[in-house]
């Protein structure tokens, strides 16, 4: 896929005050750790995480994604009235039916005129909506698009707790659960456009490939609501099978734009821990410089990671203007999804 007018006009984020760091949770979980002798320290030392953040609970998507959109708003040079276009790209919901964009439309007083639906792809989402809008401005359906994301992994984190101080748990039945610990919550948010209407427009996106493998589609599922979700997650074998999808997408991807590695000035990945930033760089053969994570601060924000990471190496003057781009995204499916960017 490649696109020529649009641009990512601006892009915003929210965050929760509550920090867990790694040793709250793993003293949330000190008799389990005692009755299996698992050692203290083993979740920020396996996944270099050393916290991450959750809203307060019965927090819905939609206020997150709101609290996102605003910031958005608040710098982008357009009129909330203006949005042809609002995609809610999050894992989380706050019900089945109707749409979580339809809440969020309400809470930030967008037009009637706004077409509103939620889009759905486990961490691949916001990619995904970045792709849809894209086509819609690039085909002349739309001028305008505001993507949000909102992800609440509390009732995640709080519902693994209590069940891993089931009577049941062993040290083998724990790893499916372990991942879990690793999420964090948060917001971000983007406004796409036609470039012609773009004053100061932040990247250009330039194109994409997508490459899926869905015989890996039960490596990591999960399910439930704001009041108990639930997730298991098959680490190695998803690490494995991830970076077999993202190698084979890296070599069309570069085909495609065309860029060598002196070519690409930073490389975003979908923020999952170090021992996925090591071994998906090792072997893409990216070098480590080029790399910018929040993994360790934020933990795995499911679809609001590789978007939020991508806001704050903006902010923290980590990307500048002339750098080109790559955003390796990946998603439970199994899917990969590859962006190129232009920084303006």
């Amino acid at each position: 896929m490649q696109f020529k007018h649009t641009v990512i006009e601006s892009m915003g984020y929210a965050l929760p005050e509550d920090v867990w760091t790694s040793e709250r949770v793993e003293d949330a979980l000190s008799a389990v750790y005692e009755r299996l002798h698992l050692p203290k320290g083993r979740l920020e030392l396996m996944t270099g995480i050393r916290e991450r953040r959750h809203w307060k609970p019965h927090f819905e998507p939609s206020k997150a994604s709101a609290l996102a959109g605003e910031a958005v708003l608040k710098k982008s040079s357009f009129e909330r009235a203006s949005m042809d276009l609002l995609v809610h790209a999050a894992v989380c919901r706050d019900h089945l039916e109707p749409a979580t964009a339809s809440y969020v439309h309400r809470l930030l007083g967008l037009s009637g005129k706004t077409q509103i639906f939620d889009l759905s792809n486990a961490c691949l989402g916001f990619l995904n909506a970045i792709v849809v809008a894209g086509s819609m401005i690039e085909s002349g359906q739309i001028e305008r698009a505001l993507i949000v994301s909102g992800e609440n992994a509390q009732p995640l984190l709080h519902a693994t707790i209590d069940r891993l101080h089931k009577p049941d748990i062993t040290r083998k039945s724990i790893k499916p659960y372990f991942a879990n610990l690793t999420i964090g919550s948060g917001a971000v948010a983007a406004v796409l456009c036609h470039e012609r209407l773009a004053r100061k427009p932040f990247a250009k996106l330039i194109g994409g490939i997508v490459e899926t493998d869905t015989s890996c589609n039960h490596l990591c599922e999960g399910d439930g609501n704001l009041d108990r979700m639930v997730m298991k997650t098959h680490s190695e074998q998803l690490l494995a099978a991830g970076i077999a999808v993202a190698t084979r997408a890296w070599e069309r991807f570069r085909n495609l734009m065309q860029w060598n590695l002196d070519a690409i000035s930073r490389v975003i990945t979908h923020q999952v821990g170090k021992a996925h930033n090591h071994q998906l760089y090792e072997s893409l053969g990216i070098p480590g410089e080029k790399d910018f994570s929040s993994y360790a601060f934020l933990g795995n924000i499911g679809s609001v990671s590789l978007p939020i990471t991508l806001a704050l190496a903006a902010e923290r003057g980590a990307v500048a203007s002339g750098d080109n781009v790559a955003l390796l995204g990946i998603g439970s499916g199994l899917s990969s999804l590859m962006l190129g960017i232009k920084i303006l």
